[in-house]
């Protein structure tokens, strides 16, 4: 079991994730998190509707929240967003599970939804685990 408040502190650091999108880690487990972003007008393209780049900047936090520990790091190799509905509430939730975990990659899925319950974005994720040195 993983501590919500240690994760909190190891990525106060990623100032993207945190201060300019906003995003809060809400839980973590092992091969688990779950991140919110709370929409403002900085998210919104020029439509008005949310960006798709803030949408995956929630998706890639949340992966990277969930595979990222003090005893290793892991990085994205491959990862595909598929765009499944317009949000209508004020703030998103990503949800990342593990499928996979083995010695060196790893194959997560993500769902984002927003507030009012619908489906936002499905995201599929592979990642390269570091060594730390």
């Amino acid at each position: 079991m993983r501590d919500l408040e240690e994760a909190r502190n190891y990525f106060k650091d990623d100032c993207f994730a945190t201060e300019a999108s906003g995003i809060i880690i809400e839980a973590v487990d092992d091969g688990y998190a779950k991140c919110s972003m709370k929409i403002e007008d900085r998210h919104r393209n020029a439509v008005n509707q949310v960006m798709g780049g803030a949408i995956y900047t929630l998706a890639d936090f949340v992966f990277a929240v969930a595979t990222n520990t003090k005893d290793h790091w892991t990085v994205t190799t491959v990862s595909q967003i598929s765009y499944i509905g317009i949000v209508k509430g004020d703030t998103l939730y990503a949800e990342s599970h593990c499928i996979k975990d083995g010695r060196r990659t790893c194959f997560y899925e993500i769902e984002i939804k927003d507030d009012l319950d619908n489906l936002i974005a499905v995201v599929s994720t592979s990642g390269s685990h570091l060594e730390k040195k």
